[in-house]
């Protein structure tokens, strides 16, 4: 007994040392390390948008009216909100797109940040209009304020052009038979990138001017890249835009908005490069294959992906990765999906699974991301559309929003605990093994991560709908071993081998088990 309390005090003591050790402390000069951090399944991701995360609704209507008295979202005024990031155990800041964004044929009154109209030019929405220096300089200065405090900074880029540059460089452009710049799938605001010239060969001038834009955000202090449905363009294209990138800073990473399920969106117009030709391209990881995570229903759905996204990695002498995708700008909110149960897996999910966890912003207090002003008539537009179009219940990245925040304040609290605990379990959770555990039920989700002789135990309940109850199966266990609850609401019952458990509806348990060899 004796030992127990020894251990969980220690535990405690431990917690918050080892959250200041762990890596963000401020540093006086920068080196980017982030393909280290990355392929070691160290980085903890923070997506934003610059347009809403520094922005002030005063009046509460959730749209931001500058006109009105309102400001925007700057490079300037999310300067003061990146401490609460390395409070939050936020290594990483994942910026959505923040290239200037196109206004003839757009979506919402601001313009889809997809919707790339400049490969050399930030967003002037992003300015702040009462500092002198230019948004580019503003830029800077956000990252360098990132650095000071130990997180790297990672770009989104798009994969497509907006209406408004397929007139400008028509040359860059895929043309249909009537000679109209082409719409892939159903993104009606953008249009699709002619990858490569008449004769077969890399469209040059796309090339360069993907390069174009690397330079101008290594220039800025960026530290690398998350490439926008990166497979919609060939393994040759990437390795020479890589190879360019890697010239100046080896450590730039490469993310690849690819997985290996989905299929390809443009269809008739081009290949779609599959994952493991992207790796070797030089991309560092892909997302992995959970958009759809509110779906799942049994245990063999997410084990299966586990596993594939293992075997990958070790293919490539497990110098390639993944990053957590439960819950990115292109899903609906996890709150409006499962609620708070499902919030509280998802989180643990991203903490325990052998992954880089992500979280889009707003998540920590369980935003829905539905907004007052919902496909009404705009008020006022930047572009030629008058509606404030957003899809429901997903992060808006059309027009000028509110600051993302939900109305669960208390899950804030339980995400810096699970936070905490994985920094104390780094050990376990980044260098154990993952090791699926058995249950009599197809339900009830089990894993662990193990390491030595501790390991972390995950058991989840995959039914949104009906309690569960089962057998999990560890070989070793018995009532005698030591089982410290992490996360739990009802105690399991151990007897040799085996764990009872009930769970609620998307309920997840953890445990810190020591001595048990399975």
């Amino acid at each position: 007994m004796k030992s127990k309390v020894f251990i969980r005090g220690f535990v405690l003591a431990l917690v918050s040392l080892l959250l200041l050790q762990s890596g963000f402390c401020a540093q006086d000069s920068w080196s980017n390390d982030l393909r280290t951090l990355f392929i070691g399944n160290k980085s903890v991701i923070y997506a934003l948008n610059i347009r809403s995360f520094g922005a002030k609704d005063n009046n509460s209507d959730d749209i931001i009216e500058p006109l009105l008295g309102d400001e925007t979202g700057t490079f300037i005024n999310a300067i003061p909100r990146l401490k609460e990031l390395t409070k939050m155990g936020i290594n990483t800041i994942y910026l959505l797109p923040i290239t200037k964004t196109g206004k003839l044929k757009a979506l919402g009154s601001a313009g889809s940040l997809y919707a790339l109209d400049s490969f050399e030019k930030l967003n002037p929405q992003l300015d702040d209009k009462n500092n002198p220096l230019s948004v580019e300089q503003e830029a800077k200065m956000f990252i360098d304020e990132a650095h000071k405090l130990g997180l790297r900074v990672i770009v989104d880029i798009p994969s497509c052009g907006s209406y408004d540059m397929s007139l400008e460089k028509p040359n860059l452009f895929i043309r249909d038979k009537n000679s109209n710049a082409v719409v892939p799938a159903d993104w009606n605001d953008v249009r699709l990138f002619k990858v490569y010239d008449e004769n077969g060969n890399l469209n040059r001038k796309l090339v360069e001017n993907y390069q174009k834009m690397i330079k101008m955000l290594q220039d800025i202090g960026v530290d690398g890249i998350r490439a926008d449905v990166a497979a919609i363009k060939p393994y040759e294209f990437w390795k020479e835009v890589i190879d360019y990138a890697r010239m100046k800073d080896p450590q730039f990473l490469f993310i690849a908005e690819a997985c290996t399920t989905w299929i390809n969106p443009i269809k008739q117009w081009g290949s779609y490069t599959p994952v493991n030709k992207l790796l070797e391209a030089g991309f560092d990881g892909y997302y992995g294959d959970w958009a759809n995570i509110s779906d799942f229903t049994k245990s063999k759905d997410v084990i299966k992906r586990v596993k594939s996204d293992l075997k990958i990695s070790k293919e490539f002498n497990n110098q390639k990765t993944t990053m957590a995708s439960f819950a990115t700008h292109d899903q609906q909110s996890v709150i409006v999906r499962g609620g708070v149960p499902l919030w509280e897996m998802v989180t643990w999910l991203n903490i325990t699974l052998p992954m880089n966890p992500y979280f889009l912003d707003g998540y920590v207090t369980g935003d829905n991301y539905i907004y007052r002003y919902e496909n009404k008539k705009a008020q006022r537009s930047m572009t030629d559309d008058d509606y404030y179009f957003v899809h429901r219940g997903k992060f808006d990245i059309f027009n000028l929003s509110r600051r993302p925040a939900g109305d669960y304040k208390e899950l804030e609290e339980k995400f810096i605990k699970a936070m905490k605990f994985k920094y104390w379990a780094k050990s376990i959770l980044i260098e154990g093994k993952f090791v699926p555990l058995s249950s009599n039920n197809p339900s009830i989700l089990a894993y662990a991560r193990k390491n030595g002789d501790d390991a972390v135990v995950v058991i989840a309940n995959m039914n949104k709908e009906q309690p569960s109850e089962g057998k999990v199966y560890i070989r070793n266990i018995k009532e005698s071993s030591f089982v410290s609850p992490v996360k739990m609401e009802e105690a399991p019952i151990v007897k040799r081998g085996k764990m009872f458990v009930k769970l609620k509806p998307y309920e997840v348990q953890v445990y810190m088990l020591n001595k048990v060899n399975f």
